[in-house]
């Protein structure tokens, strides 16, 4: 499995994880239940850390990293991830803060300070600037990043469904692995 320590730290799992081969985890990095990590993702808890919740999946060549205390921000910016979220292809999230039920569209940056509330759509190459909040319920793109509109019910619906969709999909990746051996 391709965890590294950093300092003697060493990536924690929840059960039923999993971990694509070409991914790359090192340090203080924890993964709750049914977390699921494709291809080429790169993840650093080197100088601070991160966190994923239960059901959340880092689709393919995703870049995760973190902001390290300074005299300025004492806590520095740690990276967290709530559950039911789904991080699409070739995003980078660094130092931020995402709540339960997202979904971060492929090709996404989403920066150091900033606070995803639950229950939001960020569209596909979206940049999120430091520092911002981007409030419960909303569709946002662009770059920089701006409120579109409400979500609708479907849309809502579709966050959790998500999730569920790469769990299904991990534990077919598991199986795999478990007839291999």
């Amino acid at each position: 499995m391709p965890l590294h320590a950093y300092k003697g730290i060493i990536p924690t799992l929840g059960n039923s994880v999993y971990i694509e081969d070409s991914a790359v985890l090192y340090g203080d990095i924890t993964l709750a239940d049914d977390v699921s990590i494709w291809p080429l993702v790169a993840a650093r808890g080197d100088v601070n850390d991160i966190t994923i919740g239960e059901r959340s999946n880092i689709q393919d060549g995703t870049i995760l990293h973190v902001s390290r205390p300074t005299a300025s921000n004492q806590s520095g910016y740690p990276l967290i991830i709530g559950a039911d979220v789904t991080v699409g292809h070739q995003c980078m999230l660094h130092g931020c803060v995402l709540g339960d039920r997202i979904l971060v569209g492929m090709g996404s940056v989403v920066m150091d300070g900033v606070i995803v509330e639950d229950d939001v759509f960020i569209g596909a190459g979206s940049v999120v600037p430091p520092n911002k909040t981007l409030k419960s319920g909303f569709l946002y793109v662009g770059n920089p990043i701006k409120q579109i509109r409400p979500l609708k019910q479907t849309e809502l619906d579709f966050l959790t469904q998500s999730a569920i969709n790469y769990v299904e999909l991990k534990n077919e990746y598991l199986a795999m692995l478990d007839t291999a051996k």
